[in-house]
């Protein structure tokens, strides 16, 4: 057995078979549909527990069949309450060991911490992929301006569509000939491309140095689209955005929001922040690793509010801040991109 802590420099084996669980919370799949959707070419199969209809439009075969048809790595594409691999999930973990292949899961509790599935790879010698531990090597950050460009999604909360953005806006620029490359720092973006950090389960003193790290030196006209995790505006996850601010030195800021959130969320005593404010706000803490940071765009996630009054708020934001808003599942992030030309 090999135990394997995922950092940038590190891939999972292709092809994957995704397990989306047991139960029918499409919430909870949110991993698997990020894989399926930016990294298809490397799913192979998915598969579901006996109680579950759930899918994400990949090819309906057992653990068995997908070893036979060459699936390397059984991902575990799901997101829980506490990070817990459920007990429900164990006789399909193993089997899939069985059939020799790798193990790999973002999730808070260590795989080699169960011990018939740590058992089970020693025997078969395949891998454990835990995506969000073992960055234990990181160094704090320095601020030392770093060559090359960067690109930061921010957001006046969290879940508002920061990885969503940066994939597009990744997608979009490698589409118009730049040279550009997405840099995961959360479970579901370190699970679609295979690398990165999980920057929420660094130690604080060294999320600045961890990004550093991530998004080194490179060439000027090479472009890093960092995925930004958190808000300022969150108490719960402001600590690790002011850390991303702080490491990813970025050049531009792209503002996330999701259209008529009432609140921060899961937190009805607070409110959401004023734009202009949560604006305002990154852009002063940016400054401290880069002064020349700015507002680049701003990313609207229009989900909850119809196709009318989606262009409307857009519109309106485009005209007040006076850089592109774009919704990047509607209108895709072109609009943003031809800026860079």
């Amino acid at each position: 057995m090999t135990v394997k802590k995922a950092n940038q420099k590190e891939l999972f084996k292709a092809p994957y078979q995704l397990f989306l669980g047991c139960d029918d919370n499409e919430l909870a799949i949110k991993t698997s549909r990020g894989i399926a959707q930016w990294n298809p070419d490397v799913c192979v199969a998915e598969f579901a527990g006996e109680k579950s209809t759930l899918s994400v439009g990949l090819p309906k075969n057992s653990i068995k069949e997908a070893a036979k048809i060459g699936a390397k790595t059984f991902v575990i594409g799901l997101a829980n309450a506490g990070g817990i691999v459920d007990p429900d999930w164990e006789p399909y973990i193993l089997e899939a060991i069985e059939n020799g292949m790798d193990i790999a899961s973002g999730l808070h509790r260590r795989l080699d911490e169960i011990p018939s599935i740590k058992e089970a790879a020693i025997k078969h010698q395949v891998t454990l992929h835990d995506v969000r531990h073992g960055y234990t090597d990181l160094k704090t950050g320095t601020g030392i301006k770093r060559s090359g460009k960067r690109i930061l999604s921010v957001g006046t909360d969290c879940s508002v569509g920061k990885m969503f953005t940066t994939l597009s806006i990744t997608q979009e620029m490698k589409k118009a000939g730049f040279d550009a490359e997405f840099k995961a720092t959360g479970q579901t973006g370190v699970m679609i491309t295979g690398s990165g950090i999980c920057i929420d389960a660094v130690v604080a003193d060294f999320i600045s140095g961890g990004i550093e790290e991530l998004s080194p030196d490179n060439g000027d006209d090479h472009w890093d689209i960092i995925e930004g995790q958190g808000s300022l505006y969150n108490p719960a996850f402001a600590g690790v955005s002011l850390g991303l601010l702080h490491g990813a030195q970025a050049d531009i800021v792209i503002m996330c929001h999701e259209a008529d959130r009432p609140y921060i969320k899961g937190m009805p005593h607070m409110d959401m922040p004023e734009m202009n404010d949560c604006i305002k706000l990154n852009l002063k803490h940016a400054s401290l690793t880069n002064p020349k940071a700015r507002l680049g765009g701003i990313s609207l996630n229009c989900r909850n509010v119809s196709v009318k009054e989606g262009a409307k708020q857009r519109n309106a934001l485009q005209e007040k801040f006076g850089v592109p808003c774009f919704d990047p599942m509607i209108t895709g992030s072109g609009l943003f991109v031809e800026t860079l030309k």
